[in-house]
């Protein structure tokens, strides 16, 4: 096999700018437990460090034969902050990864961050990202201050995405009901992350969204954030709601079942999930071609990814793929 070209494409990064500016800045109430976190992660060695030290990765990508990342902004970015302080911060920070990406031509590509809740001004900063700036999509950490995508305020944000064929990955957060999660530490990646990035899918697939945006690129991480495992049952229960009538009907009459959104709007990664069954489970729900390899760096080994991937029981089509294929047309590499 000779089609080995490796890319990764949740690899995470901050800026000393950005520290200094968003760790002083107070955030929306309900976020201030994960800003707290964020902020102490951002803080201490070795993981600032990694966030930083783009010399170092390079170093750790070469030695593990990795080619290329796609480097976003640190979760929560700038979502938890208002509008006033989140716009012009995302634009400098899209700034900063864009000459990051000029000067490492063919090792970096980026995912550009914006303030959804300024939804006008992040419509806007798509369009620069992606034309002016040459970065390759958008990261979206999930809620901003407990509000999804779904909402009718984020219709500018979406009709850019699909407008200017911005993919748009989907990060985990804390979840917007922190409360159940928080007892026993669950709101974090052990489970809290996953349930509401794969929430914020669910309420985009139910709300009808995919059919206002059928063009819209949607990137999901760890192997779609548990949705490949329940969604022979979500088709299954969202057909018998459609047959009966009173409160268990869906709000929304969707022109697709849930399981064709999933296989035409959306793209799962690999990130932080090394485990071949469920990489089967993945391939068998959306197919090779909607699945792209990643780290989720520094939270995760990069060597151990790579490992992973060269075992895992493919075959050379679907090792290309999930390599470097998919991700090339996916985010226009």
């Amino acid at each position: 096999m000779t089609d080995q070209r490796l890319i990764a494409v949740e690899e995470h990064l901050t800026t000393p700018a950005f520290l200094q500016r968003a760790h002083a800045l107070d955030c929306y109430p309900g976020d201030r437990t994960e800003v707290r976190l964020t902020r102490a992660v951002e803080s201490e060695d070795p993981t600032r460090s990694q966030l930083l030290d783009l010399d170092a990765r390079l170093a750790v990508m070469d030695a593990c034969g990795q080619d290329m990342a796609l480097l976003s902004l640190n979760p929560p970015g700038v979502q938890p902050y208002g509008p006033a302080d989140a716009v012009p911060l995302a634009r400098d920070v899209n700034d900063a990864l864009a000459r990051i990406v000029r000067d490492h031509p063919g090792r970096f590509g980026g995912l550009a961050t914006v303030a959804p809740q300024a939804p006008d001004e992040a419509a806007a900063e798509i369009e620069r990202a992606k034309h002016t700036l040459g970065l390759h999509g958008i990261m979206i950490n999930s809620h901003t201050d407990g509000h999804y995508l779904d909402e009718p305020r984020f219709a500018p944000l979406l009709q850019a995405a699909q407008a200017h064929r911005v993919p748009l990955y989907l990060h985990p957060r804390v979840p917007s009901m922190l409360a159940p999660y928080a007892a026993h530490g669950l709101s974090g990646a052990v489970w809290g992350y996953a349930a509401e990035a794969g929430l914020h899918a669910m309420r985009l697939v139910m709300s009808g969204t995919l059919d206002r945006y059928p063009d819209l690129s949607i990137v999901l991480g760890h192997l779609g954030e548990g949705i490949p495992f329940h969604l022979s049952r979500i088709d299954n229960r969202y057909a018998f709601a459609r047959r009966v009538s009173g409160a268990a009907t869906p709000t929304a009459r969707l022109e697709l079942t849930p399981g064709e959104y999933f296989r035409r709007n959306f793209t799962f990664t690999t990130s932080g999930i090394d485990d071949p069954h469920v990489l089967e489970l993945a391939l068998r729900t959306v197919g090779d071609d909607r699945i792209m390899f990643a780290v989720d760096a520094p939270y995760e080994e990069t060597a151990e990814a790579v490992r992973f991937l060269a075992a895992a029981p493919l075959s050379d089509t679907q090792r290309a793929n999930i390599s470097h294929r998919t991700a090339e047309r996916v985010f226009g590499l």
